[in-house]
């Protein structure tokens, strides 16, 4: 039988990632990543899968994890040379303009009470090799979503 302090240490010794960037209360529709983002590593340590096919940010996506990220405290998995980032994007139809564009934690937690719903989805760059992977993505905002379109009628209507 395995105690509450061996499970406790084993706890502490696994990397956990920021599972939640934001502290919002909000969040629900949450979707991790993380089983096929290990799939892809163990891809990518039995060689069956190269580097450069998964070290591949677009420019664009650097930039955004150099102005718009919040750091982590886990090492790229690639290079091992430097923590990874994590940069939140956002979309929506409610957010119109701001769609499609990286945000900050405190961006995100002002949105969160300004808008009905919107998605955003969490990207783990490395900034040194380019490696990337979407972690998670999960709605945010005050629940109150603004319906103007026409009303969908169903089967028994």
């Amino acid at each position: 039988m395995v105690s509450d302090t061996t499970l406790t240490q084993t706890a502490q010794r696994r990397p956990r990632l920021a599972t939640y960037p934001v502290g919002v209360r909000n969040q629900r529709q949450v979707v991790d990543h993380a089983l096929q983002r290990r799939a892809l590593l163990a891809e990518v340590y039995a060689g069956r899968v190269g580097t450069m096919e998964v070290c591949d940010a677009s420019p664009y996506l650097l930039r955004a994890a150099k102005f718009h990220g919040q750091p982590s405290k886990v090492t790229c998995p690639v290079c091992r040379k430097e923590p990874l980032t994590l940069v939140c994007w956002v979309y929506g139809d409610e957010i119109k303009h701001l769609s499609g564009s990286a945000r900050t934690a405190e961006e995100l937690a002002r949105m969160s009470t300004m808008f009905g719903e919107f998605r955003v989805y969490v990207v783990e760059v490395c900034r040194t090799c380019s490696w990337n992977h979407l972690v998670q993505s999960y709605v945010l905002g005050t629940g109150d979503v603004d319906d103007h379109g026409p009303r969908r009628r169903t089967a028994s209507e």
